[in-house]
């Protein structure tokens, strides 16, 4: 499941190249969620990563994640 979301969320993402020549990616449906790099296959990298630590940081702390396309993920209740 996780892997799935993680697929379709860098599916959604959008790039652009700064002024500075600068990579810059974001994800538009998980606000916050950016990254950038010297090039853009850098830029995906750190992007994809920082998906990754905002999932596990998400679950551990039982915040909400925004459902995309067909694919939820339910955070356990608290012990």
């Amino acid at each position: 499941m996780v892997t799935e979301y993680i697929h379709t969320a860098m599916h959604r993402a959008v790039y652009e190249i700064l002024e500075d020549g600068i990579y810059y990616g974001e994800i538009p449906e998980l606000e916050g969620l950016l990254a950038s790099g010297i090039t853009l296959e850098e830029c995906r990298k750190n992007l994809q990563s920082a998906l990754e630590d905002w999932l596990m940081f998400s679950l551990a702390n039982h915040l909400s994640i925004p459902k995309l396309d067909d694919i939820q993920i339910f955070i356990p209740e608290a012990v």
